[in-house]
C-alpha cells in the first residue's frame, strides 16, 4: 500500500511539474520579459530541467512498480500500458534535450527554421504532458483509500 501511495505522489509531481513549468512559467517568461533573446535562454534552462526531472521521476516510478509487483509475480496488462507511458514519456524528454534543443539553438544561430523546431518541441512537451497524465491517472485508479464505484470491478494493480 505505501508504494502505491508513493507511485501517486511521483506521478502526481512529474505531471504537475510539466503543467506549472511548461504551461505556467514558459509563457509568463515571454510576457514578462518582452523579448525572445532574453527569455529563450531562460526557457530553454526550465525544459532542460523539466528533461531531467522528467528522467528522475520516471526512473523512479519504474523502480517503484518493479517493487511493488514483487518476486515471481506476473505483469498484469494494465501495468505494462502504464510502463509503455513512462518510458514513452522518458523518450520524448531525450529526444527533446538531445536532439529537439540542440535544433532551436542552431536554428536560432544559422537563421534555420526556429519556427519548426518550435513547433517540434511543443509537440514532445505535449506529448510527455499527455503520458503523465495517463500515468498519473491510472496510478489514482489503484491508489487505497479512495472512493471507488460499488459496481467496478476489481482492477490489476500497475
Amino acid at each position: 500500500m505505501p508504494l502505491q501511495r508513493f507511485a501517486v505522489l511521483v506521478a502526481a509531481l512529474w505531471w504537475g511539474g510539466l503543467t506549472a513549468l511548461s504551461f505556467l512559467a514558459v509563457p509568463l517568461l515571454f510576457a514578462t520579459l518582452g523579448s525572445p533573446a532574453v527569455a529563450g535562454p531562460v526557457a530553454a534552462k526550465i525544459f532542460s530541467l523539466q528533461c531531467w526531472s522528467g528522467l528522475f521521476l520516471g526512473m523512479a516510478l519504474l523502480l517503484i512498480m518493479r517493487r511493488w509487483r514483487g518476486e515471481g509475480a506476473s505483469i498484469a496488462p494494465a501495468a505494462l500500458t502504464t510502463i509503455g507511458f513512462v518510458l514513452f514519456a522518458m523518450l520524448l524528454a531525450l529526444v527533446q534535450e538531445f536532439g529537439v534543443a540542440q535544433n532551436i539553438i542552431t536554428a536560432r544561430a544559422s537563421g534555420g527554421n526556429l519556427r519548426l523546431w518550435h513547433g517540434v518541441g511543443t509537440a514532445m512537451v505535449l506529448g510527455q504532458w499527455l503520458c503523465a497524465g495517463a500515468v498519473l491517472w491510472r496510478q489514482l485508479r489503484h491508489a487505497p483509500n479512495l472512493p471507488k464505484r460499488p459496481d467496478a470491478p476489481p482492477t490489476p494493480a500497475c
